[in-house]
């Protein structure tokens, strides 16, 4: 059996000038980066903005497992089988992060005969996209401790400082650091540390800026610091953010790929969904709706995380109305939510399965809550038994959801095509009557009780003292009345990684907030969720490797 990479180097790319003509772009509106992928200019925005939008689909899934789940292999190949059956499509996804590639995960383009390509630019530097960010947000951090050094007007309580510098890379040992060690023009001594890029509010606002004077403005607004004083201090305070901008200009406009199909592909913005909103960029999805009669996109992670960001921050904003659902899972998942060790997956076992499908019926109502209808896309294995698939034939039907077992994995486009008329076939007979789940006036507390009783079915919220004191400075400042985006760990809808399938009688502890003025959201942190995650025992990087000809192999 061919690897994921494998088959991308199989794939017969065509020019990305040929891709961009699907959709009725023109070569002048292309920013090309070398021969299967471009930059879209801001050109191809003034064009289409006054055309109708397509219809919007997003793909979520239950909790992810070590068994695996493939939501972005079934997003890329659901895009793949609507163009199959005739329906003009796009897909917009996220960018890759350097962590997971080079850490747990490997490579994120999809897998088997249902992935966007060329699959080793994507998974590592692409367009640079990450590096922009990463850099723009290093220059505020040294912007930061520079006017602390040169005088520090602003009176920066270098003990206050909320803003931190990051990297595209797991590395644990630069959570927490000092900085400013040696002689007195190395700077001011102080505590600092790193995120991964992805958990960067720069790429929040990235991806939810609808434009560059929007991105500056969002940049001036980011809430950096406390004087000495206890006033707040923004980025607009210390000036660099027109530099910023000149960093990001390039990193704002969306990204064209393609499908192993030769189907049109956004692929822009990364953030994470268990420590950020989770979604590609604003700009992609309303470029691919107005430019395709579909557009598929994926939210990071399961319903409870991604897709509630996607429907209560992402869609809020921009203004974005979903026409259907597609919930992703696995057998071979849900028999680990009902217990069975993952070495033994494989093994039919019903009564598991039957056990474990409360997981799966969780997310159903999860995101019926938010007025989308729902189809759920097994993605299917050859383990996969018919006893198996009749329990979830009957678990699907009893939920009143439309079900489909996909083999895209294995068959491409053609292991899809039932998924696609069934997605097609909702969206034409069930009507979206989407709206959030909460009111955003509401104070921050109310707002985090209702994700946490709807969504994540706990019991309540309890508040540490440090979220205590947050909260209170947050809505001194006038932030109370902006949606929340909680950093939780994927793997439960608890905020205890162990507890699997639905958990009961539990409360989710919310240990500190901080407010993302710039993007516009209050981003709550509970259990140990760590916005710098560290490598495994054993990375993937390990098993990269390039030959003397420029060959990347071991890339997933």
């Amino acid at each position: 059996m061919l690897s994921d990479i494998e088959i991308a180097k199989q794939a017969k790319m065509k020019k990305i000038t040929e891709i961009a003509a699907k959709l009725g772009i023109s070569e002048e509106e292309l920013e090309p980066y070398g021969h299967y992928k471009a930059k879209l200019s801001e050109s191809v925005f003034q064009r289409v903005k006054s055309q109708p939008d397509g219809k919007l689909i997003l793909v979520t899934a239950i909790n992810p497992t070590p068994a695996g789940e493939g939501k972005t292999t079934i997003s890329v190949g659901l895009a793949e089988s609507l163009n199959r059956i005739g329906k003009k499509t796009a897909l917009a996804l996220r960018e890759p992060s350097l962590g997971p590639v080079f850490g747990i995960k490997g490579g994120a383009a999809g897998g088997g005969y249902a992935q966007v390509v060329p699959m080793e630019d994507i998974n590592l530097h692409f367009t640079g996209d990450m590096h922009a960010i990463t850099a723009a947000n290093n220059l505020l951090c040294a912007l930061i401790d520079n006017h602390m050094q040169q005088g520090n007007e602003l009176k920066i309580d270098q003990r206050r400082i909320l803003f931190k510098r990051c990297m595209d890379m797991n590395d644990r040992a630069l959570r927490d650091i000092i900085i400013g060690l040696g002689s007195k023009a190395n700077g001011i001594p102080r505590e600092d540390g790193f995120q991964i890029t992805v958990a960067s509010e720069i790429m929040a606002i990235l991806c939810l800026a609808s434009d560059l004077a929007d991105l500056k403005k969002r940049l001036e607004s980011i809430l950096v610091a406390y004087s000495t004083d206890g006033e707040p201090v923004y980025a607009g305070q210390l000036g660099g953010c027109g530099a910023m901008t000149a960093l990001l200009k390039d990193a704002l406009k969306p990204n064209l790929v393609q499908t192993l199909e030769n189907n049109p592909a956004f692929i822009h913005g990364g953030p994470f969904a268990n420590i950020a909103h989770g979604c590609n960029s604003v700009r992609a999805t309303k470029l691919a709706l107005k430019l395709s009669d579909y557009t598929v996109t994926e939210a990071g992670f399961g319903s409870d995380l991604g897709a509630e960001k996607f429907m209560d921050i992402k869609c809020r904003m921009a203004g974005l109305k979903p026409s259907c659902v597609v919930l992703v899972a696995t057998i071979r998942a849900l028999k680990y939510n009902g217990g069975v060790p993952r070495a033994e997956l494989t093994e039919e076992n019903v009564a598991a399965l039957e056990k474990g499908t409360v997981n799966l019926r969780t997310h159903i109502e999860n995101m019926r809550k938010f007025g989308v209808p729902v189809v759920v896309a097994i993605n299917r294995f050859h383990t996969d038994t018919e006893a198996e698939i009749d329990v979830i034939n009957r678990v699907c039907s009893e939920m009143g959801a439309e079900v489909s077992l996909a083999e895209i994995f294995a068959k491409g486009s053609e292991g899809g095509t039932d998924l696609a008329n069934k997605v097609v076939s909702t969206i034409e007979n069930c009507e979206s009557n989407y709206a959030p789940l909460y009111d955003e006036k509401l104070p921050i507390k109310e707002k985090l009780d209702i994700i946490a009783k709807q969504i994540y079915r706990a019991d309540g919220v309890t508040y540490t003292s440090q979220a205590e004191k947050a909260l209170a400075e947050i809505e001194k400042l006038g932030f109370g009345n902006i949606p929340v985006c909680v950093a939780k760990t994927q793997y439960s809808l608890s905020d205890d990684p162990t507890k699997l399938g639905k958990p009961e009688n539990f409360t989710i502890t919310v240990r500190d907030m901080k407010v993302s003025s710039g993007a516009g959201f209050v981003v709550v942190y509970t259990g140990d969720i760590l916005t710098m995650p560290g490598l495994p025992k054993k990375p993937a990087a390990l098993s990269i490797d390039c030959d003397n000809e420029g060959s990347i192999y071991g890339l997933f």
